[in-house]
């Protein structure tokens, strides 16, 4: 499946149906999603692997690895309204992925059984709670070995910091994300901010 075809496909998901500014559930824009996968595809990191999307949300980034051929793919939320649509885009695309409520921060859970190849991840970017993406790295590499996944602008050298001894910066995608009205506090329909697509190699 070409880039163009994926971000099409992508297109066709529903979104939050009453999001949350609290959790920061924005809509993962599919040019966005389609071009983190459609990279790690091409880097041999999607297709024939297990795939985990922490902090899933409607399931784009789950459904896109899917549609790329991950021999397996989970995606963990904490909002259980957020799971339901991720589990009627999975269906309307006709895809078998197993969707599961749970908070990344939840240390009782058994996580060995969501060890995967790779994660595709979409993290709170930190604008309602100060490092709300710390747990998501942590929990990423400690589950896969290669992570891939969505920053605000500028995150690249933190998260190098971040991670120092556990993992390495492969690579850093800039790219825009369109930013659609989705609280009250919001003043445009629309605004286009600058993201970084962030490889990490668990070493």
């Amino acid at each position: 499946m070409n880039l163009r075809h994926l971000e099409m496909e992508l297109e066709r998901l529903e979104g939050f149906e009453r999001p949350t500014s609290r959790l920061e559930q924005y809509r993962t824009p599919a040019p966005v999603a389609a071009r983190l996968l459609h990279h790690a595809a091409m880097q041999g990191a999607i297709e024939g692997r297990r795939v985990l999307d922490p902090g899933c949300g409607t399931g784009v980034l789950a459904c896109g690895a899917a549609l790329l051929g991950a021999s397996a793919v989970t995606g963990l939320d904490i909002d259980p309204a957020a799971v339901a649509v991720a589990r009627r885009n999975a269906d309307r695309l006709g895809l078998d992925i197993e969707f599961l409520v749970a908070d990344v921060r939840d240390s009782s859970l058994e996580w060995d059984r969501f060890a995967s190849d790779t994660v595709v991840m979409n993290p709170p970017f930190g604008a309602q709670k100060v490092h709300a993406d710390r747990p998501f790295i942590d929990r990423a590499l400690e589950l896969a070995g290669e992570v891939y996944g969505i920053f605000n602008q500028g995150s690249a050298a933190f998260v190098a910091a971040y991670t120092e001894g556990r993992a390495v910066v492969e690579e850093v995608i800039r790219c825009e994300f369109p930013m659609r009205r989705t609280f009250a506090h919001h003043r445009r329909d629309r605004v286009d901010i600058t993201v970084e697509v962030i490889h990490l190699r668990r070493i």
